[in-house]
């Protein structure tokens, strides 16, 4: 892949988010060696953001490397993290994944499901800005609340 220039702005005021800052803190946190610690947050949300360019370099069918399951993680992890935080239960993201890029994510509260999503071709993940990935972050964290809010018996077992 070539190297373009930077699709996120540091001044962008999406990086100072809760959604932003929440993926900041994941990522930082599955990075043992201190590799993130001199990035600015733009530079560690970057690898998110696939324009249509970048997409267009990725072959249509590829296995998935550790990296991207990786990234696919943070951003389940940063929603349920939210989730935790607007609504004080445990939000625990499962994500389940073929050697082949296919499978699904879940986001469990107490004994209820609040978000389902069927998982395909992992390896060209991505969002085409930060402010799309930021929306459908925010997306998936309004439904999941409002399901809370719904069952909360369910969502308190």
């Amino acid at each position: 892949m070539t190297e373009a220039s930077p699709s996120i702005a540091a001044d962008d005021p999406i990086l100072t988010s809760d959604f932003a800052v929440e993926m900041v803190r994941q990522m930082r946190a599955i990075d043992p060696y201190g590799s993130y610690d001199n990035m600015t947050s733009a530079e560690i949300l970057e690898p998110f953001v696939l324009t249509k360019e970048k997409k267009r370099e990725i072959p249509i069918i590829g296995d998935p490397d550790e990296i991207i399951v990786a990234r696919i993680k943070v951003f389940y992890n940063a929603i349920s993290a939210l989730i935790e935080k607007e609504c004080g239960l445990m939000a625990v993201p499962l994500i389940n994944l073929t050697h082949e890029g296919f499978g699904r994510a879940l986001i469990t509260v107490g004994k209820l499901v609040v978000m389902d999503k069927t998982l395909r071709d992992v390896h060209r993940f991505g969002f085409a800005s930060v402010g799309k990935m930021k929306d459908e972050g925010d997306k998936i964290l309004s439904v999941a609340l409002e399901l809370i809010g719904k069952h909360s018996d369910v969502a308190g077992l």
